[in-house]
């Protein structure tokens, strides 16, 4: 009789564990600035990690990225090379440092390797992007880059994705294969460094849908880095344990919104 209560208490304990709140992930692309004037130190340092932004954690393991560049202008330049390894908490994060040489608006892209998530029974893979406009460029910001760096989909801002105060609207468009992406959920995160509190589960990670063109829009309602990310499941499946298991696609971008004065 003991043992069969055991059982029934470890059951439900598993399911009310599994039956929780399931806050976003996403991958993370910050520079140390978004813009930088004539001025201004010239060398930027980028930080590469997989988080939940909201919650300011728990930080997971994201490996060394199948793909890390920038593109500027019409040239893409590979910086994988350059990405030294810091652990927090544990789990591997990337930094960098670039140095900017000529006016531009730089992309920085990043294609993780898949991310195996038990919980959610599937694979996770956030194909990110951040713009830094460099020495008053501003312009270039616009531009699709997926052709050019090998990207499967990306979001395209619409809103010059820089120098944007908290109560401005960013408008995006979700490109997968080069075309726009109807009716998909882009989830939506404040970065939280110390963590925040939310009224309820469901105010961590807001959600709004593109339009049948891919497009979207939102309000960020505080100054900081905000997240974007279009969420559509691959139509190509991954191995795991020889079995064929659903894939997360994320188009991801990171925009810096900056308080009234």
């Amino acid at each position: 009789m003991k043992n069969i209560q055991k059982i029934v208490l470890w059951s439900a304990a598993i399911m009310f564990i599994f039956a929780g709140p399931s806050f976003a992930h996403f991958a993370m692309i910050i520079p140390s600035t978004d813009v930088v004037g004539k001025d201004d130190n010239r060398e930027i340092q980028l930080h590469l990690q997989f988080t939940h932004p909201f919650e300011g954690g728990p930080q997971m393991q994201m490996d060394k990225p199948e793909k890390f560049g920038v593109v500027a202008g019409d040239k893409v330049i590979d910086l994988l090379a350059a990405l030294k390894e810091k652990k927090v908490d544990g789990k591997s994060t990337w930094e960098t440092n670039f140095k900017i040489t000529r006016p531009a608006d730089y992309i920085f892209f990043l294609v993780p390797k898949p991310y195996w998530e038990p919980a959610e029974d599937k694979y996770i893979i956030h194909v990110t992007k951040v713009i830094v406009d460099a020495l008053g460029a501003e312009e270039g910001w616009d531009k699709p880059i997926a052709g050019i760096a090998g990207l499967p989909l990306e979001i395209v801002p619409l809103s010059r994705p820089y120098s944007l105060y908290s109560g401005n609207i960013f408008t995006g468009q979700v490109l997968k294969d080069g075309k726009p992406a109807p009716n998909v959920d882009v989830e939506t995160e404040w970065w939280a460094k110390g963590g925040a509190k939310a009224p309820t589960d469901c105010h961590v990670t807001q959600v709004v849908k593109t339009d049948p063109n891919g497009i979207f829009n939102y309000a960020m309602p505080k100054a900081g880095w905000w997240g974007f990310s279009a969420v559509m499941e691959d139509s190509k499946p991954l191995k795991f344990e020889g079995k064929d298991k659903k894939v997360e696609l994320g188009a991801v971008i990171w925009v810096k919104a900056y308080p009234m004065q």
